[in-house]
Formats: structure tokens, C-alpha cells, sequence
């Protein structure tokens, strides 16, 4: 499988899945803009956008380090239009930028909330809305979402249903878009692991090292790539 020539948008991609989805990509000769806020170290979190474009050309792919707040309209538009600038065109977008906070209702301050809806939804809305004229011009054109499977089942709400409501707003979107491009051939696909994936964001809020059954980030992007 070869992906040169292939232009990739990633948000959120300093780190974790994010990274891990852009290296594996960058392996088979994709180009890829990382779009996400971190551009400075955090002793919290590791990984910036040029830690992680520095990964991508050392597996052979070109590495674009944008930093980007995707809540902001100008600067994803900026992005976006810099990433074509680089690269001449778009194929690939990857929605992986997520905000997460796991508490009921009661812990969960308004602007958690606030923080997850506008990441989440309205975050992978409005990328997905500004890159659509540059996909409609690609000759294979993707969207890939990294979202749950839409389940209404109480057990998926019950402990955390702002961040639920969060990430399924995500999810509506896949299945909305996958319908709305379907005239402009865009492939538009949710990506959801089975079992959890250990990264140091989810190691900040949970212990998850106690957790059985943890897999590695590489597995989704092993995921990724056949999609």
C-alpha cells in the first residue's frame, strides 16, 4: 500500500493516537499537516507539533507543524489554507482531536462542558466544513472520525453523559456526512477501539496501567491505514 501523493489533516496529532496515526501514515509516503494547539513542551504531557513532524519525516513522510485551536475559525481556516499551500492539495482529513473529562454531572463544571461540545462537535464540524471544497477536487477523497459507535444503551450515559454527548455528536456527524458527500465521493468513516488505548492523556485522569486489556496507540493506527 503506497500513499504518496496522499495530503493528510490530522488534528490533535502531538500525541497519543493523534501521533501514532501520522507516523504510520508518513511510513507508507503520505504528506500530513499536524494541526493542534501544543507547540511548546508540557512536563505533564509530552509531545508538541514539531516532536511529532520530526516522527513523521524520520518514518519518510513530509510533516507540515501547525499549531491550531480548532474552535477558532480563522486559525483552522489558516490551516487548512497553509497545508494546501505546502502540499498543492487535500485528500485526508482526520478528525482525532477530542476533550475529555469522565465525571457525573454534578463534578462536571459548566465550562468542562462547554470545553468538550466545542472541541468535539462543533470542533470536527467546522474542519470538516472548511476542507470540504479541497476534497471535492481530490481524486480519493477521506474523512475519518475518531468516534464511538452511536449506542443508546443507559450504561454508555450514566457515568459521564456530558462527555458521551460529547463524542457522540462526533459520531452523528460521521453518519450525517457520510450521507451529505456521498455525491462528491468522499468516503466518511467513525474509527472507535474496542478495548481501551493507554496514552499519557488518559493516564493523567484515570489509572489506567491497573486497567486489563490495555492496547498501545499503534493498533489504531494500524486501523486507520486500512480504512
Amino acid at each position: 500500500m503506497s500513499l504518496k501523493d496522499t495530503v493528510v489533516f490530522i488534528t490533535g496529532g502531538s500525541r497519543g493516537i493523534g501521533e501514532a496515526i501520522a507516523v504510520r501514515l508518513a511510513k507508507e509516503g503520505a504528506s500530513i499537516a499536524i494541526a493542534a494547539k501544543t507547540a511548546d513542551p508540557n512536563s505533564k504531557l509530552p509531545g508538541t507539533i514539531y516532536t511529532t513532524a520530526k516522527a513523521i519525516e524520520a518514518a519518510g513522510g513530509k510533516a507540515l507543524p501547525v499549531q491550531c485551536d480548532i474552535r477558532d475559525e480563522e486559525q483552522v481556516q489558516r490551516a487548512i489554507d497553509q497545508t494546501v499551500a505546502a502540499f498543492g492539495h487535500l485528500d485526508v482529513v482526520i478528525n482525532n482531536a477530542s476533550a475529555i473529562f469522565l465525571e457525573s454531572t454534578e463534578q462536571t463544571p459548566a465550562k468542562r462542558y462547554d470545553l468538550m461540545h466545542n472541541i468535539n462537535g462543533r470542533g470536527t464540524w467546522l474542519v470538516t466544513k472548511l476542507a470540504l471544497p479541497h476534497l471535492k477536487k481530490s481524486r480519493n477523497p477521506r474523512v475519518l472520525t475518531l468516534s464511538p459507535p452511536l449506542d443508546m444503551s443507559p450504561k454508555w450515559f450514566e457515568k459521564a453523559p456530558a462527555y458521551t454527548m460529547a463524542k457522540y455528536n462526533m459520531s452523528m456527524l460521521v453518519v450525517g456526512h457520510a450521507g451529505e458527500f456521498a455525491k462528491h465521493g468522499i468516503a466518511v468513516n467513525g474509527l472507535w477501539p474496542y478495548t481501551v488505548i493507554e496514552t499519557a492523556a488518559l493516564n493523567m485522569i484515570s489509572q489506567s496501567k491497573s486497567k486489563p486489556n490495555l492496547r498501545t496507540p499503534e493498533i489504531m493506527a494500524d486501523a486507520t491505514l486500512e480504512l
